[in-house]
């Protein structure tokens, strides 16, 4: 039953406003659609019912087969109206009925009668009923009213066909892309609309073609769009086309740059906007390259339109993200926004003030922040929160006044999310301000205790018993602590139980005290909170002092060398036996999905080009593939599996990836396989792989596929032997060789007889980082003071010129292959110097860990001071090898 709703303008709550289909049912209008049998149809009345049975529809309500046959057949007697309103319902709610194949013949002919009527709104809404219920078979014959359709003189018309095609184009590319020279008439149309629709149409027939995009914004940049809509569509698709291009390393000067340049000189609002967001997201782009897109941008900040001054400082707020110093010349425009009425705006160009603003502006611009904060939405709050994060990082001198302000609106109302947006960005600073630690920790004392989040008080609990104890007075904190034991729930006082015997472990003039408290907590309620704190009190010792038993340590203080993600995904997979869970089966490696990755998943092709994805079953599932074979079972337990390296393109008739599996004394390469085509089955399948690069690799066996149907992923393995223990490197040529056997589409029967044929596959190299495992280090300083200092070796590097230094850290993160620690693969905006942190495991399972120290110059010169520690010395002085090599 509908409700009634708020308007959304009215800030009154007792001003209501009533749907006017509240307290209609499905049943009393199914009664009411007999009306439809009249034998005078009464337009008025049979229109208001059909607008009933569409609003039931997108409600969700649920129609039986008879129901809906009944509505169906009844409707369609509605077509004797010569009525021009009620037509049009009767199109709309045919449509949203969806009839099955035997039921569309009923209403075919009326359909194709109107399609070649005199009156075009009969034409229009004719074309798209019909392309959105008949199937392959009626479309062709129908395909050429569609296409004379597409090219006819009324936009309305041909604007039905265009949009048409785009849904046709899902269910029937192959009729589809017959259409191309009537779409590309579409494009030189005059109206607006037509040219926008024949040129989205256009690039969905061409998109898998990148040779064929490419051509067709070559043609159309030099001059012949003329809607707006149609220009701001071939901004993105240039956009595309020069990210395609730079990913395929096509260098020298930008391509269509001066197109985009000339779209901020066009007189629509919408085209400027568009170029100039294309400008600022291309890849690398210079500061030359921003400054006619600043300019305009800067400009619609005083436009008196709302949407463009939003539009404006969205923006210019992504590019403050990465290039700051391009929009300081916009601060003194967003000033004036910090008031405006859309708190939106407000929010957005404060944010950007904080990006680009300098150290004298801090003070002003929080005292303009306090004032309306209590306005906006946590959403909002959140990006303000992040924002003072990453200023604080900028500004460590004004480190006060900002964890003051976080700390008051830590106090106030809000949800989970911005509360942990909150207390993560105290933590964030206490880490990287070491002045701003205890008051910090004060701060997120005094919050916990009216915390209403239970995983908020357990994870300020945590960072507490990490920091707490290297503080000047640690005795401060207690009280705080042994308070939530009392006045929380059992998970918060299990937390606190841990966190006060940290103290007592790690600070000697308190371990007589917190042994005395957690002998009140053997009584508590809960079991977790009496087993911790019996627990604790049997390594901390009864009398005060503390057992040194080394495991007791470890338990205690160590920091754990798994992931707990890969912990929790092992023992959800252990099966009770006879036989311990043992910590050393579970994987130590980082497995991420890339970030660029997962806000571009749906945008591959999704065509008939479009290969399905390769298998990932992850460390696990390829650890028990190998052992599995017999080829490979005896060359030991799998150290490390990388991500698929993709050998061919998206668009390409085959599709292959590879997995390099690193064990000791071995790498074997595991090859996905996917056939594309669906008239074709591939027999004895097999990878040729050319080792002539990869000296200290000979090739011991191979495992073909003995067969390889259409959409039906399958693998073929090669397994090289190498030096034992040694990070050998070294490129491979690979080629995929099958026998090709013609598939009857009819029958799905392969013919007898096939033909052997090869394929080229891209260069696959094995690099040191390949020897390497990403493994995450909670307390990075804990890890590396545990580590002998005299094994330590330190060195210092020239990396070149670079254009920040977030792309030389970069760089070393992905030659080295390790895990960036605490966040320290991010670089403050402007910094001049940076400490990165990075944590791993050597093959041979050698723990590593690295302190590498980054400067820049005026001439952006890098240098680097690395210092590593291992386990193993001589892996310390292999991490300099491959540094020094790479």
């Amino acid at each position: 039953m509908a409700q009634p709703f708020v308007k959304k303008d009215d800030d009154h709550d007792d001003e209501l406003e009533y749907s006017p289909f509240m307290g209609i049912e499905k049943g009393a209008v199914l009664q009411e659609a007999r009306v439809f049998n009249d034998p005078q149809v009464d337009p008025r009345r049979c229109s208001q019912v059909i607008t009933k049975l569409l609003y039931l529809l997108n409600q969700g309500e649920s129609f039986t087969k008879v129901e809906a046959t009944e509505v169906f057949f009844s409707v369609t007697k509605l077509f004797q109206s010569k009525d021009t309103g009620l037509r049009r319902m009767v199109y709309l709610i045919i449509k949203e009925l969806s009839p099955s194949s035997d039921e569309v013949i009923i209403v075919t002919s009326s359909l194709m009668k109107d399609m070649n009527s005199k009156i075009d709104m009969y034409r229009a809404n004719a074309i798209r009923v019909l392309c959105r219920i008949i199937d392959g078979t009626l479309l062709t014959q129908i395909e050429r009213y569609l296409k004379q359709a597409i090219v006819d003189k009324n936009p309305v018309v041909s604007s039905a066909a265009l949009v048409s095609g785009l849904h046709l184009l899902k269910t029937n590319p192959e009729i589809v892309k017959r259409w191309s020279n009537e779409v590309q008439e579409g494009i030189q149309s005059r109206s607006a609309l037509v040219q926008f629709h024949a040129l989205a149409l256009l690039h969905q027939i061409r998109q898998n073609d990148r040779l064929a995009v490419s051509k067709l914004v070559v043609s159309l940049t030099r001059g012949s769009v003329r809607s707006p809509l149609a220009q701001c569509l071939l901004i993105r698709y240039t956009s595309q086309v020069i990210r395609d291009m730079s990913n395929h390393g096509q260098s020298g000067e930008r391509p269509f740059y001066e197109f985009l340049e000339s779209c901020l000189r066009h007189k629509a609002e919408m085209v400027i906007l568009e170029a100039a967001r294309a400008i600022t997201e291309l890849d690398g782009v210079t500061s030359r390259e921003l400054t006619p897109a600043i300019t305009v941008l800067q400009l619609f900040l005083s436009s008196p339109r709302p949407v463009l001054r939003f539009a404006a400082v969205r923006t210019l707020n992504k590019v403050a993200m990465t290039h700051p110093m391009a929009v300081t010349n916009c601060n003194i425009d967003m000033e004036s926004l910090i008031s405006d009425q859309n708190r939106s705006i407000a929010t957005l160009a404060i944010t950007t003030l904080l990006k680009t603003g300098n150290e004298s502006s801090v003070e002003r611009l929080m005292k303009q922040i306090t004032n309306f904060m209590s306005d906006i939405a946590d959403e909002f709050k959140i990006v303000v929160v992040e924002a003072i994060r990453s200023l604080c990082v900028k500004f460590p001198l004004k480190y006060r006044s900002l964890m003051t302000f976080l700390s008051n609106i830590l106090r106030e109302e809000g949800g989970f999310e911005y509360k942990r947006a909150i207390v993560d960005s105290i933590v964030t600073i206490i880490r990287d301000i070491p002045d701003a630690k205890e008051s910090g920790l004060l701060h997120l004392c005094e919050f916990i205790e009216d915390c209403e989040f239970t995983y908020l008080s357990t994870q300020i609990l945590h960072f507490l018993g990490i920091e707490g104890p290297n503080t000047s007075d640690p005795s401060k904190y207690i009280r705080y602590i042994y308070n939530r034991v009392h006045l929380e729930n059992a998970t918060v006082r299990a937390a606190a139980v841990s966190t006060l015997a940290k103290f007592g472990f790690m600070v000697e003039s308190l371990k007589p005290r917190i042994t005395i408290l957690l002998k009140r907590c053997i009584y508590d309620s809960d079991d977790e909170v009496r087993d911790r704190a019996t627990l604790f009190l049997s390594v901390l010792g009864g009398d005060g002092t503390v057992d040194t038993d080394e495991d007791s340590k470890e338990f205690l203080f160590g920091s754990l060398d798994v992931p707990l993600v890969n912990m929790e995904t092992s023992l959800k997979n252990y099966d009770p036996s006879e036989e311990a869970f043992d910590i050393n089966s579970v994987p130590k490696e980082v497995k991420s999905q890339p970030l660029a990755e997962k806000k571009a998943q749906g945008k591959k092709p999704t065509g008939l080009g479009a290969p399905p994805a390769a298998p990932a079953p992850g460390f696990d599932g390829y650890e028990r593939l190998l052992s599995s074979i017999p080829e490979f079972a005896a060359f030991g337990k799998l150290f490390k599996s990388s991500s698929p390296v993709e050998l061919t393109e998206a668009e390409t008739e085959y599709a292959v990836n590879v997995v390099k599996h690193i064990f000791d004394n071995h790498v074997v390469f595991q090859y996905n396989c996917t056939n594309t085509i669906e008239e074709q089955l591939l027999e004895r399948v097999n990878v040729i792989v050319d080792a002539s690069e990869a000296e200290e690799f000979s090739e011991v066996t191979s495992k073909a596929l003995n067969s390889l149907p259409y959409d039906s992923p399958g693998q073929t393995f090669v397994a090289f032997e190498k030096p034992a223990g040694v990070p050998a490197v070294g490129k491979f040529s690979n080629t995929l060789t099958f026998v090709v056997k013609e598939v009857d589409p009819s029958t799905g029967e392969a013919e007898d007889d096939g033909v052997e044929d090869e394929y080229q596959l891209e260069d696959l190299e094995v690099v040191a980082a390949d020897y390497m495992m990403k493994v995450l280090v909670s307390n990075f300083r804990n890890a590396w003071e545990s580590m002998d200092e005299e094994d330590e070796h330190v060195d210092e590097y020239g990396l070149g010129q670079r254009e920040s230094l977030g792309e030389a850290i970069k760089a070393v993160i992905d030659l080295l292959g390790m895990q960036p620690c605490e966040g320290t693969e991010t670089v403050p905006s402007n910094a001049r110097s940076h400490t990165c942190l990075l944590s791993g495991v050597y093959i041979g399972n050698v723990k590593v860990l690295v302190r590498a120290q980054f400067g820049m110059d005026s001439s952006k010169e890098i240098a680097m001071k690395l210092a590593v520690r291992a386990e193993d010395v001589s892996v310390a002085e292999a991490i300099h090898e491959i540094v020094a090599s790479g």
